[in-house]
């Protein structure tokens, strides 16, 4: 009778289905019910749902969610755990004395991420890269240069190519009017080669802008040190032509200007600017500079700057320039009331005291400036420096070739020597 019993199934007018296990016994049905509160205190049990056992061992729960009432007063049902999933970003942390389910949602540490539900840990980032905002996944760090494409690169790259245009039009005009007493008196050789490497001096700046690479961060400062001792050198020798031309102008002084001809000013300036340039080879071989992603100014970017390889390489480079420099003011210092050297050394006095002042300005500022900064006080030092030479030297020059052209005479130069 049980083999056949376990085969009756049937639906009673109720619309329950009926049926029977291996041992005979009805496969049980329950309503749940749920008490409802009404407005006027008195309760109700309403159905709203059936738990039925099914063949096989299986259970079938039939839930109307919507009639079901909450007594608490977010009308809501209770939690089964104490704590929330922890999103994205967090990681679990178990509250100390509390069940297994009971914990703290900490957000992931900078640099660190987790980007799935309920992570018991963070992970680091890759070196070149860092966490979103809501630290779920891991985004690249930020570079960071002297670029040509911020204001700062933008300012600094039209300063240079207008000081290298200012340079092209005083050449021009120098050569154009090279036959003029003014030119002339003022040694004009030395003052187109002077004009050339103050050219230079403004062109080697755009080295220190854009991303550095191997080959312009050697040639950078090596560009640098020998355009600014080529500039320096061409002063020095024209301050050295002033002092022996009044020598010379005493009785017995003549043999003076026998050692400051066309020939030997070209050789003083070679060889001072070889012997800089042979600071820049010796740099260069024993510790080149090279280009370094720095990640210690900010853990969110990727800082890229040019190690010099050598501070001693460096500090020597910048000594001979300032031994230049202070030489060639010391000189124009005592020459600058002189007669007939139209105010020669006084304006190469007071461009070079410009030019000391930057620089000696320049060594802290470089020093304590970060990153991109310390190209950005670079840059900014070798303009200042060069525009400064450039308007002291030959300023006054220009406002007299082209406005005052009646003061352009041999006797109104020699009068003005006079004079001063």
């Amino acid at each position: 009778l049980l083999y056949y019993l376990e085969k009756v199934n049937f639906t009673t007018t109720f619309g329950d289905e009926v049926s029977f296990d291996e041992n005979g016994d009805v496969l049980p049905i329950y309503d749940i019910m749920n008490w409802l509160w009404l407005p006027d205190g008195r309760t109700e049990v309403q159905n709203v749902g059936e738990v039925k056992k099914l063949p096989f061992k299986s259970e079938q729960l039939a839930l109307q969610e919507e009639k079901i009432f909450w007594n608490f007063e977010i009308k809501e049902p209770p939690r089964s755990v104490c704590s929330e999933s922890c999103p994205p970003g967090t990681r679990m942390a178990r509250k100390k004395g509390q069940p297994v389910c009971c914990f703290d949602c900490i957000p992931c540490s900078e640099g660190k991420i987790s980007n799935k539900t309920d992570s018991t840990e963070c992970t680091s980032c890759p070196e070149d890269f860092w966490s979103s905002p809501q630290r779920d996944h891991c985004l690249p760090k930020k570079t960071e240069f002297l670029s040509y494409n911020e204001p700062l690169g933008i300012c600094l790259t039209v300063a240079s190519l207008l000081g290298t245009f200012v340079c092209v039009v005083v050449l021009g005009i120098f050569i154009y009017h090279h036959r003029t007493p003014i030119v002339r008196a003022n040694n004009s050789e030395l003052s187109f080669q002077l004009l050339l490497s103050l050219k230079l001096c403004f062109l080697c700046s755009l080295l220190f802008i854009g991303q550095p690479r191997l080959w312009t961060c050697q040639l950078r400062h090596a560009a640098f040190g020998i355009s600014f001792v080529l500039c320096v050198s061409c002063i020095l020798v024209k301050t050295l032509v002033v002092l022996a031309v009044f020598k010379a102008s005493k009785p017995g002084g003549g043999a003076s200007l026998k050692w400051f001809g066309a020939v030997q000013q070209r050789g003083t300036v070679l060889v001072l600017t070889c012997v800089q340039a042979a600071i820049c080879t010796a740099w260069i071989v024993s510790a080149s500079p090279t280009p370094h992603k720095n990640t210690q100014y900010h853990n969110d970017k990727i800082v890229y700057e040019c190690v010099v390889g050598s501070t001693v390489g460096f500090s020597v480079l910048l000594f001979y320039i300032g031994l230049l420099a202070i030489l060639s003011f010391l000189l124009a210092f005592l020459a600058r009331n002189l007669p007939d050297s139209f105010n020669e050394a006084k304006l190469i006095t007071f461009s070079m005291l410009i030019f000391c002042a930057v620089w000696v300005a320049f060594v802290p500022a470089y020093v304590s400036s970060p990153g991109k900064y310390a190209d950005a006080v670079e840059v900014f030092a070798i303009l200042a420096s060069s525009f400064g030479l450039l308007m002291a030297l030959f300023g006054p020059k220009c406002y007299i070739i082209l406005l005052r052209p009646e003061r352009n005479t041999k006797k109104a130069i020699m009068d003005r020597g006079n004079k001063s």
